[in-house]
């Protein structure tokens, strides 16, 4: 199968085993922690950040197909997964501190970095304070926008509902309280398989995790830190490419409020996803490859054409067609 036909359908429900064919796990010290990485590929080097209380698995769907294109590494962040889980006071800083550590580890100047939800956010992050390190920027359903003088209150209640739900499923956790929050991602919770169910439940039930899983998912919920939000004033000054990915049924961040911080990001492409939850990348894999797929493919040929248009393969070409798509 060719890059090209990254876009056609899949099997939903394959395995993890199926779905990772040809990939590898390793683990790698960044910075000073030990960090497990989902790997495949080769070319320039992609890093894809999951969400709160997420871990690799995220994109479990996504990086043997992205890797036909480029070196994917899909990590745990710090705190997540599999990865070091330090006593330390958590924050945006941090975990952005930890991806550029794995950068250096794996001996990369810059990255293409996608990240969702929490990742959305350390990767923007990213790209405002250490922009050399950025070769573009996928934010797929992302968190920590401000972008107007309403995004103060919308902040808050979504990270009420984020803490609402996750902290249901760490407190006592249980696989049915997992199910419960893995199907609160997508918009049909019929893709929730047994096996996501139990990776997730075993992460949760692990001592490592909860000794620091409850002041982390406040930290990133209840107590976000003014200087790490993603304002209107930081988001202007983003000046790789962008792609803002959002989804009409997400639960958290109103699509409209992806498509405003588009329009802020210079140059910026925004997509609307239609039929999927917080979880694109998981729930409608053939669409989301055709879209990031095409994406970092424009940028890496336009680089070396000279240009950054897109290249004629699915990807986003035109922001103003995308928006008015977005509108419908």
């Amino acid at each position: 199968m060719t890059s090209t036909e990254g876009g056609t359908a899949q099997p939903q429900g394959n395995s993890f085993w199926v779905d990772l064919l040809g990939t590898e796990v390793r683990y790698r010290q960044a910075s000073s922690y030990r960090t497990r990485s989902i790997e495949a590929g080769a070319g320039e080097p992609v890093v894809l950040l999951h969400g709160v209380s997420g871990h690799a698995e995220t994109w479990v769907r996504n990086v043997a197909v992205l890797g036909r294109d480029f070196r994917v590494h899909a990590i745990d962040m710090l705190g997540h997964g599999f990865t070091d889980k330090p006593q330390i006071e958590y924050s945006i800083r941090a975990l952005a501190e930890h991806v550029l550590g794995f950068l250096d580890e794996i001996g990369a100047s810059r990255a293409h970095l996608v990240g969702q939800s929490l990742g959305g956010w350390v990767a923007a992050f990213l790209a405002v304070h250490h922009p050399e390190r950025v070769a573009s920027l996928v934010s797929v359903t992302g968190a920590g926008l401000q972008v107007d003088a309403d995004g103060a209150t919308l902040t808050e209640n979504v990270g009420r509902q984020v803490a609402e739900a996750t902290t249901k499923a760490l407190d006592t956790p249980t696989r049915e309280k997992v199910r419960t929050r893995l199907e609160w991602l997508v918009h049909d919770p019929s893709v929730v398989t047994d096996e996501l169910v139990e990776t997730r439940y075993r992460i949760y039930a692990s001592p490592d995790f909860a000794a620091t899983a409850g002041d982390m998912v406040a930290a990133f919920t209840s107590r976000p830190r003014p200087e790490e939000l993603l304002t209107a004033e930081r988001l202007a000054t983003i000046n790789c490419p962008t792609l803002v990915l959002w989804t009409r049924q997400n639960p958290t961040m109103p699509w409209p409020v992806g498509e405003a911080a588009s329009r802020i990001i210079p140059d910026a492409t925004f997509r609307l996803m239609e039929d999927a939850g917080h979880w694109p990348q998981f729930e409608k894999p053939a669409e989301f490859h055709a879209v990031v797929g095409g994406f970092l493919r424009s940028v890496t040929a336009g680089r070396r054409g000279g240009r950054t248009d897109g290249d004629g393969d699915g990807g986003p070409t035109d922001p103003a067609t995308n928006r008015q798509r977005a509108a419908r």
